[in-house]
C-alpha cells in the first residue's frame, strides 16, 4: 500500500458537544464489531446487509482510520457481485449465499463508486482503486442501463428483470454524485468515459430541472435534502432549497423528521441533513443538528434508528452500523477529512456534460 497512514485516526473526530476522540474511536469499533469475518457489515447482526448501507459504514471506518476493514467492505462487494454488475437488494445476515431480496436497486449498485473513490483518496492505495476499477465499471454499466429518456435512473430491476416504473429523486441524487465519483475514477486512470458524462450530465439537469421525472415522495425528508448533499443543488440554490422546508422537517433541540406528517425524529436523517448544511458552508447549523442528536447515542457508542417524540419512547428498537457512519461522516466533513470533504463537497469531481438547452418534454 502507498500514500498515507493507515493508522486509526479518530483523534481528528473532535466536535464539542458531538464527539470526543475517545468516543469517536468507541463509535467506529462498535460498527467494526457488526462486521461479519468476510468483510460484510449487515445493519446489525441477525439484521440484513444492503449495499448502499454497507458502504456508508465502510465509508465512515475509512474516516475513523480503520483503512484495512474498510477494505474488506470492498472486497466483499468484488467478491460477490454478480455477472451484470449489480448486487441483490439485500442479504440476510450479510451472507452472499442468502440474499432475502433479488431485486436491484440503482443506487445501491452505483454507490460503490463513491465508496471507491473515499477509500483511495483515504489511503492512496493504487492497487486497490485498479482492483475495483472493473468492480466501478461494471456497477455503473448495469445502473446506466436503467436511464430514461428525460435523464432520471428507474430505481429497481425486479427478481425477473424487468425495470420497474418510476425513478426516485433521492436515490437519482445519490446516483448523481456516485457518477461523478465513477468519472474521477476514470480520470485517474486516463480512460475517459464520455457515456458515463453525459449521463451524469442528463441526471443532473433532470434533478435541477425536471422534478416532474421522479416519483413524489415530497412528504420524506431525504427528498428534501438529498439534492443538496448528494451536490446536484449548491449555492445559493441549495442554500434556498433546505430554508424552504425547514420548518416543516426540523424539530429545534431534537433532530429531523424522516417522514413530515409522523412525530419521528431519525439519526440517519439529522446526520445526512447536518452534511448538507456543510456543504453549503453551514457549519455552524450543522454542527448544532449533531449536538441534538445526542439523545440517541447508546453506551455502545452505537445510535438508536429514531425517537417519537410524541410518545417519548426511542423507536425502532435498533442500533444500525449505518445510522452511526453517518454521524462519522458527517463530523469528518466538518473536521476536515479531506477524502470526505472531497467526496461529499464535491468542488474537484467531474460535472459531466449538460445540454445547454433544456429538452422539449410537451
Amino acid at each position: 500500500m502507498s500514500g498515507k497512514d493507515t493508522g486509526h485516526g479518530t483523534e481528528r473526530l473532535v466536535l464539542p458537544g458531538v464527539f470526543t476522540a475517545d468516543q469517536a474511536a468507541v463509535t467506529a469499533a462498535a460498527i467494526a464489531g457488526i462486521q461479519r469475518a468476510d468483510g460484510a457489515i449487515p445493519w446489525f447482526r441477525g439484521h440484513h446487509l444492503d449495499p448502499w448501507d454497507h458502504i456508508e459504514a465502510a465509508m465512515a471506518l475509512d474516516a475513523a482510520g480503520d483503512h484495512r476493514r474498510a477494505a474488506a467492505a470492498y472486497h466483499w462487494l468484488a467478491r460477490h457481485q454478480l455477472p451484470d454488475g449489480s448486487w441483490y437488494a439485500a442479504y440476510a445476515d450479510g451472507d452472499a449465499a442468502r440474499p432475502t431480496d433479488r431485486g436491484k436497486e440503482t443506487n445501491f449498485c452505483a454507490y460503490v463508486a463513491a465508496g471507491v473513490l473515499h477509500h483511495y483518496l483515504a489511503t492512496g492505495d493504487e492497487e486497490f482503486r485498479e482492483r475495483m476499477w472493473p468492480v466501478v465499471y461494471a456497477a455503473v454499466e448495469f445502473v446506466l442501463e436503467l436511464q430514461r429518456e428525460g435523464g432520471e435512473i428507474g430505481w429497481r430491476r425486479d427478481p425477473d428483470g424487468s425495470a420497474c416504473d418510476g425513478a426516485l429523486l433521492t436515490g437519482c441524487s445519490s446516483i448523481h454524485q456516485a457518477l461523478r465519483c465513477a468519472l474521477a475514477l476514470a480520470e485517474l486512470r486516463d480512460d475517459p468515459q464520455p457515456d458515463w458524462e453525459l449521463a451524469t450530465g442528463r441526471l443532473g439537469h433532470a434533478l435541477r430541472h425536471h422534478p416532474e421525472c421522479f416519483l413524489d415522495k415530497s412528504s420524506y425528508s431525504m427528498d428534501w435534502y438529498y439534492p443538496v448533499l448528494a451536490g446536484a443543488l449548491r449555492g445559493a440554490a441549495g442554500r434556498a432549497r433546505i430554508e424552504d422546508r425547514w420548518p416543516e422537517f426540523v424539530v429545534e433541540g431534537l433532530g429531523v423528521r424522516c417522514v413530515s406528517t409522523n412525530p419521528w425524529v431519525t439519526g440517519g436523517e439529522s446526520a445526512e441533513l447536518a452534511l448538507a448544511l456543510w456543504a453549503v458552508g453551514d457549519s455552524e447549523r450543522a454542527a448544532s443538528v449533531l449536538r441534538w442528536i445526542g439523545h440517541l447515542r447508546a453506551p455502545d457508542g452505537l445510535y438508536w434508528t429514531g425517537y417519537v417524540y410524541a410518545d417519548e419512547a426511542i423507536w425502532p428498537r435498533e442500533r444500525t452500523a449505518w445510522t452511526a457512519g453517518s454521524v462519522l461522516l458527517a463530523v469528518a466533513a466538518l473536521t476536515g477529512d479531506e477524502a470526505t470533504g472531497a467526496v461529499f463537497g464535491g468542488a474537484g469531481l467531474p460535472r459531466g456534460l449538460e445540454a445547454e438547452e433544456c429538452c422539449d418534454r410537451s
